[in-house]
């Protein structure tokens, strides 16, 4: 049977590290701890689960995949399974990795899980999805095909049934997004791939003063590089609800007038629902935010769902306080439905 090791950088988790690792650590041959500067009973925790020996410490430099890279470098066994303190496995997912384990093929280099967020999340649009968590310590290459051989470099994945629960006390958005930011400071640039993460957790966390920064990094990006069609629309997405937010309104015009034309994305006729909805217009707040209904989200799939249709309540109430009889008893009917729907509004499942 192959062995595995359990790997997970921590920092303060003593609220939660103990139900992670209750859930998983029968199943691992070594578990590897290495803590970012923890000051509360978090080691006291990991020492109920694994030796002095092998938990250690990593000076924290605002890069997770450092802090990884070194964790990953003291694992042992075949497959390394990473956690984070904040998840665990139901005890049907406990046995499904069990049962893996056991038939566990060493073909397989990589072995993906659903990650469910079933209460919040900074950036999910599902309420899970797959990721890779189980991965072959020592990569074999072997070559392929009967002629015109070559050296397989693809990863064999596994798509399991496992699912792993991810159940956070709260949003890290300010530490995530300072590492975005040090990141771009440290580098002068980022993947598409970190642009379009960053973007999502600014557009559906980020404060007022995390956006303004945030705004001055995009507009800096976008003076000197050239970036996708689809980046772009996300960058312009996140400048207008900058621009909403600070009262700029010749500039959320601006942004709006580059992001309207055509088949808009839910985000900005949700934005346009909320500009109306402070200057007191409620029949055009209502346009728009039924708009964004029937649009499709590009950031925050809750602008085509939950938020329009509370902010449809909140039209319809409006419209009912400066209304009379009948008309005013419609508005009301219709501001009671759209909170229903707004209540009974759920997440996809999965993509």
């Amino acid at each position: 049977m192959v062995t595995f090791s359990l790997c997970m950088i921590v920092k303060n988790e003593a609220a939660v590290l103990d139900r992670c690792l209750s859930s998983l650590v029968d199943l691992m041959d070594e578990v590897v701890i290495v803590d970012t500067g923890s000051t509360d009973d978090t080691l006291a925790i990991a020492r109920k689960y694994t030796d002095e020996g092998h938990i250690y410490h990593f000076d924290w430099v605002d890069d997770f995949s450092a802090a990884r890279n070194y964790a990953f470098s003291l694992c042992t066994g075949d497959y390394i399974y990473t956690a984070d303190a904040d998840e665990y496995l139901e005890q049907k997912d406990h046995d499904a990795l069990k049962n893996l384990k056991s038939v566990l093929m060493p073909e397989i280099e990589v072995v993906q899980m659903h990650y469910y967020e079933p209460k919040i999340s900074s950036v999910l649009n599902t309420i899970s999805e797959y990721r890779p968590k189980l991965f072959k310590r020592l990569r074999t290459f072997t070559w392929i095909d009967p002629i015109h051989e070559r050296v397989r470099t693809e990863p064999l994945v596994f798509d399991s049934d496992i699912t792993v629960t991810h159940m956070p006390q709260q949003l890290h958005v300010g530490r995530d997004l300072e590492v975005f930011e040090k990141a771009y400071e440290k580098e002068g640039k980022l993947s598409h791939q970190l642009y379009g993460m960053y973007l999502r957790e600014l557009y559906r966390s980020g404060d007022l003063d995390q956006l303004t920064r945030g705004s001055r990094i995009i507009k800096e990006i976008l003076s000197r590089e050239q970036v996708s069609d689809a980046l772009f629309l996300d960058m312009y997405t996140v400048l207008a609800r900058q621009a909403r937010k600070a009262g700029n309104l010749a500039a959320f015009l601006t942004y709006a007038a580059r992001l309207l034309p055509g088949e808009p994305a839910s985000e900005i006729c949700y934005e346009m629902g909320e500009y109306l909805y402070c200057e007191g217009r409620f029949d055009e707040s209502a346009y728009w935010y039924e708009s964004a209904l029937g649009q499709q989200p590009i950031l925050d799939i809750h602008c085509s769902g939950d938020l329009s249709l509370r902010g449809l309540a909140l039209c319809y109430g409006q419209l009912s306080e400066a209304a009379d009889g009948e008309e005013s008893d419609l508005y009301r009917q219709k501001a009671s439905a759209y909170e229903k729907a707004a209540d009974e509004w759920k997440m996809p499942e999965e993509e």
